[in-house]
């Protein structure tokens, strides 16, 4: 006899309701590599609503030249956003829009006009480069926190160049850069090292954020797979995150 064998579809668990709020996603519509229209950016707010998140910032990329976003667009954008899920009845609070600022050729002459959108109202959410890092970032994140800025680095368990043993991790906690982790690096998203890692900086206190970098539905759904990972469930009671906070 011939049968099919089919996954059960896991339904979303409210477990980041430890967290409070996910202070990383790109679900402004069309102006990054996240969510690419309206709906889209809504079913992504419902799941996040889902796995127990009850606010939300926003993040969409500043990138040169890849996305040269404009703050006060971006602000535009966002408020159509919001005024498009208190509609839709998603319940989720929408409490601002941040950027992840990417530090290349250009983030020196941001440096110069800063306009930040930030997270929290206090707290620059940065990036580096995914294959290596750009010279003089130490510099910049320098200049940054002389001008009152609390720089956030986000997803360094993705940075093949940066690991818990070597250098280079402690001296950006030396230097007081904040941690963020994807939650998605846990359950392997991106794969077994960037997994590895998320944890290890986890058992070394290394981490004060964590956040979904949910881009698009199939983010949000690995986001629903997640939600019932009996590790993870153990990672948000054991530790204490600052997302609660904003």
């Amino acid at each position: 006899m011939a049968f099919k064998l089919f996954k059960r579809k896991l339904e979303p668990k409210p477990i980041f309701a430890a967290l409070g709020t996910d202070m990383h996603c790109h679900l402004v519509p069309k102006v990054d590599d996240g969510s690419k229209c309206l709906e889209e950016s809504i079913d992504c707010l419902r799941t996040l609503k889902a796995v127990g998140y009850s606010k939300v910032i926003i993040t969409p990329h500043f990138q040169y030249p890849r996305f040269p976003n404009d703050e006060d667009e971006i602000r535009r954008l966002y408020e159509e956003l919001k005024v498009e899920a208190e509609r839709e009845g998603v319940g989720i609070e929408m409490i601002g829009v941040g950027g992840e600022y990417r530090i290349d050729t250009g983030f020196a002459k941001r440096l110069e006009n800063p306009r930040f959108l930030l997270v929290g109202g206090k707290y620059v959410l940065v990036e580096f480069s995914l294959h290596q890092q750009m010279m003089g970032c130490d510099e910049m994140i320098f200049d940054m926190q002389m001008k009152g800025y609390e720089v956030i680095l986000a997803h360094p368990e993705r940075y093949p160049y940066l690991n818990v043993q070597g250098t280079r991790m402690e001296q950006l906690k030396n230097q007081g850069v904040y941690f963020q982790i994807n939650a998605l690096s846990l359950g392997g998203f991106y794969g077994e090292e960037a997994k590895h890692k998320a944890y290890e900086m986890l058992d070394a206190g290394w981490v004060e954020f964590m956040g979904t970098d949910t881009h698009n539905t199939m983010y949000a759904q690995a986001l629903t797979e997640l939600s019932n990972d009996r590790k993870v469930m153990k990672v948000l009671e054991k530790h204490e995150f600052l997302n609660k906070t904003l």
